[in-house]
């Protein structure tokens, strides 16, 4: 299908296919301990918590919340976030890094890759969040980005949210129905 401006919409199996060469790049960066994307657009460097754990909760946040108009910044951000409370909860931090360590765990299990981050396939990642969705470590990380990526303003403009309303007298005369892709 070719969008009236002339390109052809990005699916998510094929910015994920498109993405596969860039997995290594962002890979070779974070040896070093600093998450970045391959063209510098953005940076994380935990301070708590260790890189991989970093790196897999950016993937986690991605498959748990995803979408394709996002960038991998916003789910960094997220992230940013956990590295923050793991400096001053250690209860918090023993729980993403033994809930990545299981992740990373059923990866290798089930799928032969390295880590959670590493496994090809959507799908397959899925498969592992759904056998641990009721488990303290899902249920912590799930209910806190839902708030941490969505009360974002980046994002807020990306899905075409303008914000409170009732200060402006309320979304009925004031683009109600304005929203194009609903």
């Amino acid at each position: 299908m070719t969008h009236s401006m002339g390109y052809t919409p990005l699916s998510r199996r094929g910015f994920l296919r498109g993405s596969a060469a860039t997995a290594g790049l962002v890979a070779m960066t974070l040896a070093g301990g600093l998450l970045s994307a391959p063209n510098g657009a953005w940076a994380f460097a935990p301070k708590t918590l260790k890189p991989e754990t970093a790196r897999v909760l950016v993937q986690m946040a991605r498959d748990t919340y995803p979408h394709d108009r996002f960038s991998d910044a916003i789910y960094a951000q997220a992230v940013a976030g956990y590295d923050d409370k793991a400096a001053t909860d250690a209860a918090f931090q023993a729980l993403l890094e033994d809930g990545v360590a299981d992740l990373n765990s059923r990866a290798k299990d089930g799928f032969g890759a390295g880590s959670y981050d590493r496994v090809g396939w959507e799908e397959n990642r899925l498969s592992i969040l759904r056998a641990i969705a009721e488990g303290p470590f899902f249920q912590a990380v799930r209910s806190d980005l839902v708030v941490s990526i969505y009360n974002n303003h980046a994002v807020w403009e990306i899905l075409g949210y303008e914000g409170s309303s009732a200060d402006k007298g309320g979304y009925i005369d004031r683009g109600f129905n304005d929203l194009d892709w609903v």
